[in-house]
């Protein structure tokens, strides 16, 4: 046998290759091993004019780390119109010219195991695999291992076409239970975490793209080593998430991840893209799944699916963050958002920049307007845009502040709604084109306008932006969004979103982990990453 043994129990990384010469691959070989790459899956089926031998030869005689050799079949809608024999010869020839593994489609698989197994005299691994489209049940899914072992294969894999994020757990549950090595994993945004927690559950593989070549539902190389930290996974790591739709945008793995590994803490942060929530909370319902950051557009109705909620998000009506409590698995909820944005915007009005006490406030609550009498938002005209969960708990800053509210959105029913519930005004988003505020108010804007890749737009009319003090924009990606340096070019103060960002993720790191988050260090990953 040669040194190439099978895949360790410990996840390796691999980087999937498709160039349309060899000269090509050879390249993203070497960018891909300096990229943190384990391995290389180099797809024979786009090189032009593919010439088996002389170019497997090429490629293995220059291959900079373990290679594993992939060539489609004609059924799965490749470029290449090869019979079965053909290929079997192409992999064969892999095989024999020094290949680390080789890939065959479950279609071929036991006519390949038959004829080479008897002569295999490298340390060549075969995996045999299978693309399933539509995931029914986890019995289902048990055939498809039954029938892939039988062809004598060294390592299985299967890989499922996911419509929601709950069919991940039929992956979650097979990966757990295989008695052979086993790579699992679901294609496309909904699928991401199938790759990002893979090692947690068992799986032997899992993929990155090259940085800078994004490929969809697929991490980068660089985040699942520096991000996600999947060397330090195993399976006692507690999982946390950002449940939003959509999700692409999240900054919060890159904080999270980080600070976790800098406090010895065993958890990983992955984003969710989640459809349905009663059917998400009801099948991630194991202790596994330990809390959840929530974003857009499920603040609000994610109350409903919370066994308690903290007397602040109560009375917001929007919660931002769940923890399943470990003695009895219940879901609490909680709002950070709140004091994140309006400490933020005070110590933008005021030129500070340290961060707020996150635990005090988690331990002492803050519902108790009285005590912010002295607040620089005390008495001052607050215009908001946006009556959704980020509205709403900056609404409610604003009342335990002592501020003037007023309130847009495009639908004029909740903006009505949540002004009753602060004391405050509520107009029709329409007007809000020809609204003139007072000198001196300030704008805090909690909309999606301005988002990437819709960065152009803002959402009061620019000429206005000269009668505002300090603005604020919860819209954090881009770090300065277009309304900000309007209003900057106008004179305001800017606040942006990052810094609320920064603050409600402090909150969240207390909750999640049970002990005060390291400040500095968090702040620091903020201004060096975002």
């Amino acid at each position: 046998m040669g040194s190439v043994g099978l895949l360790k129990n410990s996840a390796m990384v691999c980087a999937p290759l498709m160039a349309p010469s060899v000269e090509q691959l050879v390249h993203d070989m070497l960018i891909a091993k300096s990229q943190g790459a384990d391995l290389v899956e180099i797809r024979l089926d786009a090189i032009h004019n593919f010439q088996p031998h002389k170019d497997l030869q090429l490629l293995l005689r220059n291959k900079p780390l373990p290679v594993l050799i992939l060539y489609r079949p004609v059924w799965e809608g490749n470029q290449f119109e090869d019979d079965a024999h053909k290929q079997l010869e192409v992999l064969r020839c892999a095989k024999e010219l020094g290949a680390d593994y080789v890939e065959v489609d479950l279609k071929i698989a036991c006519d390949f195991t038959k004829k080479e197994k008897s002569r295999w005299s490298t340390g060549c691994k075969v995996i045999t695999s299978c693309f399933v489209d539509n995931v029914t049940s986890k019995e289902d899914l048990s055939q498809v291992i039954a029938c892939m072992q039988s062809t004598g294969a060294d390592i299985l894999k299967i890989v499922t076409n996911a419509n929601d994020i709950t069919e991940l757990e039929k992956t979650f549950h097979l990966l757990s239970h295989c008695q052979m090595p086993l790579i699992a994993y679901s294609v496309g945004e909904r699928g991401l975490i199938s790759q990002l927690l893979g090692p947690k559950f068992g799986s032997v593989l899992l993929y990155g793209s090259l940085d800078g070549y994004a490929v969809p539902g697929l991490p980068s190389l660089g985040s699942l080593r520096q991000a996600y930290g999947v060397d330090f996974m195993d399976n006692d790591t507690k999982v946390f998430g950002l449940i939003s739709k959509p999700v692409g945008h999240s900054k919060g793995p890159i904080l999270h991840n980080p600070t976790f590994r800098h406090v010895g803490f065993n958890g990983i942060y992955v984003p969710m893209f989640v459809d349905d929530l009663k059917e998400f909370f009801r099948v991630y319902s194991s202790p596994d799944f330990a809390g959840f950051s929530v974003g857009i557009p499920y603040k609000e109705a994610v109350v409903n699916f919370c066994d308690e909620v903290d007397p602040l998000a109560e009375s917001i009506g929007a919660v931002n963050t769940i923890i399943r409590r470990p003695c009895d698995g219940k879901l609490i909820g909680y709002n950070t958002d709140c004091e994140a944005s309006i400490t933020a915007i005070e110590d933008g009005l005021k030129g500070l920049t340290g961060a707020y006490d996150f635990w005090n406030f988690l331990v002492n609550g803050c519902t108790n307007g009285a005590a912010f009498l002295s607040s620089s938002l005390a008495r001052k005209l607050f215009v908001l845009v946006g009556a959704g969960g980020a509205g709403r708990a900056l609404a409610f800053g604003a009342k335990s502040r002592g501020a003037r509210i007023v309130i847009f959105d495009i639908d004029f029913h909740r903006a009505k709604a949540l002004a009753a519930a602060v004391s405050g005004e509520a107009l029709p988003y329409e007007n809000l084109v020809s609204f003139q505020p007072e000198k001196g108010a300030i704008l805090a804007n909690a909309t999606p306008i301005g988002m990437h890749p819709n960065k152009d737009r803002i959402p009061v009319p620019e000429a206005t932006l000269k009668d505002y003090v300090v603005v604020f924009d919860a819209v954090y990606t881009p770090r300065k969004t277009t309304l900000l340096e309007d209003a900057e070019a106008a004179g305001a103060v800017i606040v942006s979103g990052v810094e609320m960002f920064l603050r409600q993720a402090i909150g969240q790191f207390n909750l999640f982990t049970g002990s005060k988050a390291p400040e500095e260090f968090m702040r620091e990953i903020v201004m060096a990453k975002f």
